[in-house]
């Protein structure tokens, strides 16, 4: 078994008690130059390293945060993922990445679990099927910073960063409007979610500007995101088999985005010019598809970043933080 080099068997090896050790480790200026070098050339030698455990009972700290998202293969969240490092390991912070999957289950798990084993903060992006909020609302209120990014908590009062949904849901519609199409569907995650809300809003605008009823039949909503291809399949397949079946759909997700492609070929529908799709998604595989895909993208890198630097504030404030950001992005819509 392991067992890692400890401040005692400097001081036994040295001839010295542990307490100057730790002083000359930290550099403190009761120490010697000559201890100190000693002390610091063999612990390089025997390749010491602080114990963090003992260091965090020290400081009631851990440096650690914990992040939850749906899914990390998704290209929205690894974007945010790789924000989110950039900016906790700048600041000597470790991060703890779990997955949902969209689990309402596994995000209370993953919750607890990372909360028991101490963590600073929280970083989290609600899962679709999450309606209660209260395994979140308990820890809040016993003093863990959370921040919520991307898919937020209304009801918990604490900062917030999300894209701007309704306007790239707008511009998107707006986008297959002017090309034409005028029986536009809408696919999109679990309804009640924060950012399935702000984006119909916007699709519905945009059919409310142009003069374009909106057709309930039209809305599908998929309550795992697309997680599963067969939701995403049924909720095609409905629309598809619908006397007057739309000849657009504006997509809400990566993940749906891309399922609905998938299903689109095993029918052997043609994107061009059977129906078109423009969505959100932030792959860069879009590029590289037979069918030009028309696409909102969200700062992802930035909202990680951002998200970071708020949850970061809230764990190193020396008081209570009474007073929250609800940041929003903009997006920005790719045309293909």
């Amino acid at each position: 078994m392991f067992e890692p080099a400890t401040l005692k068997d400097i001081a036994i090896a040295l001839g010295l008690s542990t307490s100057t050790v730790s002083r000359a480790l930290r550099d403190t200026y009761e120490i010697s130059p000559k201890t100190k070098k000693l002390v610091l050339e063999y612990a390089e030698k025997i390749n010491y390293r602080p114990n963090p455990i003992a260091q965090s009972l020290k400081e009631r700290r851990t440096k650690s945060i914990g992040v939850i998202v749906s899914e990390v293969a998704n290209q929205y969240f690894s974007q945010a993922i790789n924000g989110i490092e950039s900016i906790a390991y700048d600041k000597g912070y470790h991060v703890i990445i779990t997955q949902t999957h969209e689990s309402y289950e596994r995000e209370m798990i993953n919750t607890q679990h990372l909360a028991s084993r101490g963590v600073d903060g929280l970083l989290i992006s609600l899962s679709a099927e999450t309606k209660d909020t209260g395994h979140l609302s308990a820890l809040h209120d016993k003093g863990l910073p959370i921040v919520f990014f991307d898919r937020i908590a209304e009801e918990i009062h604490t900062h917030k960063i999300s894209a701007n949904n309704e306007k790239g849901a707008f511009e998107a519609t707006e986008h297959l409007i002017r090309a034409g199409y005028k029986k536009i569907a809408h696919l999109s995650s679990s309804a009640h979610l924060s950012i399935s809300i702000e984006r119909l809003r916007g699709y519905t605008k945009a059919l409310n500007q142009y003069g374009i009823a909106l057709n309930p039949d039209y809305i599908k909503n998929c309550p795992h995101g697309g997680m599963f291809q067969e939701e995403t399949e049924s909720a095609v397949l409905e629309l598809l088999n619908l006397k007057e079946k739309p000849d657009a759909i504006f997509v809400a997700g990566d993940r749906l985005s891309m399922g609905c492609l998938t299903v689109f070929k095993s029918l052997n529908v043609d994107a061009l010019n059977d129906m078109a799709i423009a969505g959100f998604s932030n792959s860069d595989m879009l590029d590289l598809l037979k069918y030009p895909l028309t696409s909102v993208r969200q700062p992802a890198f930035e909202m990680g970043q951002i998200a970071t630097t708020m949850l970061l504030q809230l764990i190193e404030s020396k008081r209570p933080v009474t007073e929250f950001e609800n940041k929003v992005l903009d997006t920005k819509l790719f045309l293909r």
